[in-house]
């Protein structure tokens, strides 16, 4: 059986694509089913693609398994499309998740409603032997005023829906899948895996 490694150091994203990987016939793996850490890899890429490809290729050479890495953010259009790629480093390594999204919201706070449109992008690498893809999906929403809802990881309480009306937090799992810039680009991935682990 095939084993694919999941490559975050991000818990809730591993178990967000287990979850939707587990009726395939591979064994899905995080960081945390290694022997030891794999050292982490410099994002230096100036896309989210040159990024989740730099990640899965890194750790694909360091363990000899299947990698999965994405590489994904938030643009906001009144911030001239940041945090971009620095999402996850947004103000600095230094900086919480929950202080992030302060920061974003303290760079908003006269930005009018029909000003605060944004989206978050994905882009999923897969590298194996024979295997180097990408997959890559957005879906577009707002920025809320304060955070909203109790479920997801990163900007999730401030990201409106544009359809729903509901911050990504607001929703669960399995309504935040279909509609979301990491499920979209992971349905991609998972159709290619499933012809790709019959062959």
């Amino acid at each position: 059986m095939t084993t694919l490694l999941i490559a975050t150091s991000n818990p809730g994203k591993v178990s967000e694509l287990a979850a939707m990987l587990k009726d395939l016939d591979c064994q899905v793996i995080g960081f945390a089913d290694l022997p030891e850490n794999p050292p982490a890899i410099e994002e230096t890429g100036q896309t989210f693609a040159e990024n989740a490809l730099l990640k899965a290729e890194h750790y694909h050479r360091l363990t000899g398994l299947t990698a999965l890495a994405d590489d994904s953010g938030l643009e906001v259009d009144a911030l001239d499309g940041r945090p971009g790629v620095y999402s996850a480093r947004y103000g600095g390594e230094h900086l919480s998740s929950t202080e992030q999204v302060q920061l974003l919201l303290s760079e908003l706070k006269d930005v009018p409603v029909p000003k605060r449109t944004a989206r978050f992008v994905c882009c999923i690498a897969l590298v194996g032997n024979g295997i180097n893809k990408t997959f890559e999906s957005s879906c577009e929403g707002s920025i809320a005023y304060e955070p909203r809802g109790e479920n997801g990881f990163g900007y999730d309480p401030v990201f409106v829906d544009a359809e729903l009306g509901l911050t990504f937090a607001e929703l669960s799992r399995e309504e935040k899948a279909p509609r979301s810039h990491r499920g979209k680009a992971f349905l991609q991935a998972r159709q290619f895996l499933a012809e790709w682990l019959k062959s």
